[in-house]
């Protein structure tokens, strides 16, 4: 319970250094963080913290906002 209470708050994390990447505008800053918090993502699944598909969900969205900064 509480490791995996720790282990989403980690995803979060992550997920959040690249939003506020995304938001400074930075594009390079933006890509650092989506490649670091990637395995992060994929770890969460095989611990079962998340589901497959909702990992890919938010890789897809994240990489394609990355992308749309360019």
């Amino acid at each position: 319970m509480d490791i995996n209470k720790a282990r989403r708050s980690r995803i979060r994390t992550y997920l959040r250094r690249v939003e506020e990447a995304i938001a400074s505008g930075d594009q390079t800053k933006a890509a650092a963080a989506l490649k670091a918090a990637q395995p992060e993502l994929m770890r969460g699944v095989t611990r079962g913290v998340l589901h497959k598909n909702t990992a890919s969900r938010k890789m897809s969205r994240l990489s394609a906002r990355v992308k749309a900064l360019g």
